[in-house]
């Protein structure tokens, strides 16, 4: 009866599963862009978790605005653990009807509906001059921008005519930082006459104010001719080579009534919060955790300080270590920053948590603005005290000897042999003990530095040394914690006698100890990080990560459509 039980169980366990997945049903929808040209197509992801039946989608408010050129479908399942999860996706390819700012409607499929999104067009692109077939051009999102700043760049590449082996030339800037963006491919429709179009962008921030020259880039691909027999392996046919024409941008030095130690020129900047447990129902010795994020559009991760938790009396912080990472958008990066920590009350009462106010520079605006969390005040019951009754111990029953058989003698032999064996074993399990005590104690090696994420401390490394080489003591040492997390991620330090601790190194020692020394000075003003930052490129090549951001060269148009 055993199997069928389980078999049972495993049935019941499938209904349920499958049960909920109906319950659970939701759609979502995307744009690969919000910005297009007349003639342009652009595509609409719609995706369906569970078991929606996006077949019976009604598309027909699309037609007004949209002309739909195509639709494609696929779906997969998977199981984790033990739910069982289906995902429909739906994509299709549009082309505007007009010129303007036109709504993307609210798509419904069976008791759900996405959400409506908008789009603008601008009027429809110029034909090439000539008889050109294959057309190369760049351009940027702005003249001129802010150091540190974001500014895009954009390669496009429109051909009417079929291209094999295409690639264009690896970006290389000097005194910038360049963050390869996604690759967009589309149709274009001029007069008629189809046109194949290749972007490839990329989100550039100068590290020094003055003129950034961006380099002409250069195109190249081969005539597609087809295969003249069946020993002919193609990508024979004539050879084309485009130039794009040099670019320079303007990079703006930072404002001087911005005096802030952080220097963050950015689109939005907001600070985002979020409790664990809610802090007015803790008592003491309970936990919950306090995280904060902090999101920078047109900012790298890296850029973004660090959230540093102001003591209280009466409540300890454990900090975790922070996450950095950037999100893709349609106009670029989003910087994104979380810091974490685990607060513990240790007495009961109540406390004021205090604002955290960032100030950042609106480039839109060009006014210096503040990212704010606000104080609150929460409230922290005593230990609750939990009564144990004890029950009255019951007499223990008499014990009768006389009743109780007693346990056979061993011969003398057996009692003998049986000693030995135990002997024998514990000699044994002594041995295989100190055995691998030894293995163990051989194979420990000093703490290391791990494999970081090569971009991400890249990105740190240079905006430390921008720190040094501005003489900005704060912002060096909210820059060197969150450097050396990247490279011992899991024992991340919080504080600079912390870093010189991992690094165990005489130099850097003396030289945070300066650092240290002028931040709780009265005057900052006199620190200089010329011999920090040599210090610290030393410690870098020797950890090996000299060669940290070798980027590969850029294939346009990896994968087909």
């Amino acid at each position: 009866m055993k199997p069928i039980s389980n078999t049972l169980a495993g049935l019941v366990i499938l209904i349920m599963t499958l049960g909920g997945s109906a319950a659970m049903g939701a759609i979502t929808a995307s744009l690969d862009r919000d910005r297009v040209a007349l003639g342009d197509t652009l595509r609409l992801t719609i995706i369906a978790t569970e078991n929606e039946k996006l077949k019976d989608a009604d598309l027909s408010n699309l037609t007004e605005n949209f002309e739909i050129i195509g639709r494609s479908t696929n779906s997969s399942t998977s199981i984790v653990n033990g739910r069982m999860s289906q995902t429909r996706k739906v994509i299709i390819d549009l082309m505007p009807r007009r010129v303007g700012n036109l709504d993307v409607p609210s798509i419904r499929a069976g008791k759900n509906s996405t959400q409506s999104m908008r789009i603008q067009v601008s009027p429809a692109s110029a034909i090439p001059a000539g008889e050109q077939t294959v057309v190369f051009d760049v351009e940027v999102n702005q003249d001129s921008v802010y150091v540190q700043g974001q500014v895009i760049l954009t390669l496009r590449v429109q051909q009417s005519i079929g291209l094999d082996g295409r690639s264009i030339s690896e970006l290389k800037l000097d005194n910038a930082f360049v963050k390869p963006l996604e690759q967009h491919s589309f149709q274009r429709n001029i007069d008629g006459r189809p046109w194949r179009v290749d972007e490839v962008r990329y989100a550039i921030f100068p590290e020094q104010s003055g003129t950034l020259e961006i380099p002409a880039q250069v195109f190249s691909g081969r005539i597609s001719r087809g295969r003249q027999s069946v020993f002919d392996l193609g990508g024979s046919g004539q050879l084309l080579r485009r130039n794009s024409k040099p670019l320079s941008i303007n990079v703006l030095p930072k404002p001087s009534s911005f005096t802030a130690d952080t220097w963050l020129p950015a689109q939005n900047l907001t600070l985002q919060e979020n409790w664990s447990t809610e802090p007015n129902e803790l008592r003491v010795g309970e936990s919950t955790t306090r995280t904060i994020q902090i999101l920078g559009e047109g900012l790298q991760g890296a850029q973004l300080p660090p959230i540093l938790f102001t003591p209280i009396d009466g409540l300890k912080y454990y900090p975790d270590q922070p996450q950095i990472s950037e999100q893709e958008v349609a106009d670029g990066l989003v910087g994104i920053r979380q810091d974490s920590a685990a607060v513990v009350p240790v007495r009961s009462g109540s406390y004021l948590i205090p604002e955290i106010r960032i100030p950042w520079w609106n480039t839109q605006t060009e006014q210096l603005e503040y990212a704010v969390l606000p104080e609150r005040e929460i409230n922290v019951a005593a230990a609750e005290i939990t009564n144990l009754t004890t029950e009255p111990a019951l007499p223990a029953a008499p014990i009768d000897i006389a009743a109780t058989p007693l346990a056979t003698p061993l011969p003398s032999w057996l009692e003998r042999s049986v000693w030995k064996l135990v002997s024998a074993v514990s000699l044994l399990g002594w041995a295989l003990t100190l055995a691998y005590l030894w293995r163990v104690r051989r194979s420990k090696t000093p703490n290391k530095p791990s494999a970081p994420d090569t971009s991400v401390e890249k990105q740190i490394f240079k905006q430390l040394l921008a720190a040094c080489r501005d003489n900005n003591a704060a912002q060096t040492r909210g820059a060197i914690v969150t450097w050396t997390g990247t490279l011992y991620p899991k024992a991340a330090a919080v504080s600079l006698e912390e870093v010189a601790r991992q690094f165990t190194d005489e130099e850097l020692t003396r030289e945070i100890n300066t650092l240290n020394t002028c931040l709780y000075s009265a005057n900052q003003n006199n620190w200089s990080g010329t011999g920090l930052a040599d210090c610290l490129r030393r410690l870098r090549r020797a950890s090996g990560n000299g060669n940290i951001g070798v980027t590969e060269q850029i294939r346009l148009y990896p994968k087909e459509i």
